[in-house]
C-alpha cells in the first residue's frame, strides 16, 4: 500500500487535486482510497436525534449506518491515523491534510510565500492554485493538476514508497 498526503492552506486546491489524482489512478487500474482530515472543532459526522446519533448518545462503541448504497462507520473517538491505515488494503491511500503525518506530501497552494512557508523534504510535488503560475522550486516539479495530471500521477506512481503498516 502507498500512503501519500495532499496539504496546503484552505482554497488551496487540495480536493481539487485529490480528485483528479483519484480518478487517474482508477483509470489506471489502481485500487484508492482517502481519509479527510478534518480540522474544525465542532464537525460532526452524525445529526443529532437520528437514530445513529441516538445509538452513540446510548454509548456503543462503534455505530454502523449501512443504507442501500454507502456504510457509514462511526467511532467516537479520534484514532491515529496509523491506526486508522490498518483497516485498508488498497493500492494508494490518499490522505487530505494531516500536514504532520510522516507520509510522502503534495503541497497545495495559492502563493509562492505559502510553499516558502511549508515545503519541506517530505514534499515530493508541489500543485493547486500556485501551479498555473509559472514557478519553479528547487528540484520539486509544480503541475497543475487540471491540466496536466498524467504527469502527476505518474510522479505519484514512481515516487510514493510501500509503506510500512501492519
Amino acid at each position: 500500500m502507498k500512503i501519500f498526503c495532499v496539504s496546503g492552506v484552505t482554497k488551496s486546491g487540495k480536493t481539487t487535486t485529490i480528485e483528479k489524482i483519484i480518478g487517474e489512478l482508477k483509470k489506471r487500474g489502481y485500487s484508492v482510497a482517502s481519509v479527510k482530515d478534518i480540522h474544525a472543532e465542532k464537525f460532526d459526522f452524525d445529526t443529532p436525534g437520528t437514530n445513529t446519533w441516538r445509538h452513540m448518545a446510548a454509548g456503543s462503541e462503534v455505530v454502523v449506518g449501512r443504507g442501500f448504497d454507502k456504510t457509514v462507520v462511526m467511532i467516537p473517538e479520534r484514532l491515529e491515523i496509523a491506526d486508522l491505515l490498518r483497516w485498508f488494503h488498497h493500492d494508494f491511500v490518499v490522505i487530505e491534510g494531516a500536514r504532520e503525518e510522516p507520509f510522502p506530501k503534495i503541497l497545495t497552494a495559492r502563493t509562492m510565500l505559502e510553499i516558502e512557508e511549508r515545503i519541506d523534504g517530505s514534499v515530493f510535488a508541489v500543485s493547486g492554485v500556485v501551479s498555473g503560475q509559472n514557478i519553479e522550486i528547487d528540484g520539486v516539479p509544480v503541475i497543475n493538476a487540471l491540466t496536466n495530471i498524467e504527469e502527476l500521477t505518474d510522479i505519484i506512481v514512481s515516487s510514493v514508497p510501500e509503506a510500512g503498516i501492519v
